[in-house]
């Protein structure tokens, strides 16, 4: 699995409507809007390389009010998050 993690900067007046559409995009598991130089932060989970571009140069960036962006790919995970139960409704 490759992970990239995409730095948004969008219109402020459609911060909410840009987060929304990008969460909506295939290969984007999670958006966070955030303080500090940039808007949004997209979290890009695809099985290849050539899927980011897909997502991120195809997609994402044709987001309407999205300014621009600046794409890290992760090399390795120190530490997993577990989904499932962070979602759970704790019922068997």
């Amino acid at each position: 699995m490759i992970t990239a993690i995409v730095f948004v900067k969008a219109d402020v007046a459609r911060i909410p409507e840009v987060a929304e559409a990008i969460a909506a995009l295939d290969g984007v598991s999670e958006v966070y809007s955030v303080t500090g130089q940039i808007d949004l932060i997209a979290m890009i989970r695809v099985s290849k390389h050539e899927d980011v571009a897909a997502v991120v140069a195809d997609s994402l960036n044709k987001v309407e009010g999205v300014t621009s962006t600046e794409t890290h790919i992760a090399f390795r995970t120190f530490s997993k998050h577990d989904l499932e139960s962070a979602f759970s409704l704790g019922l068997d």
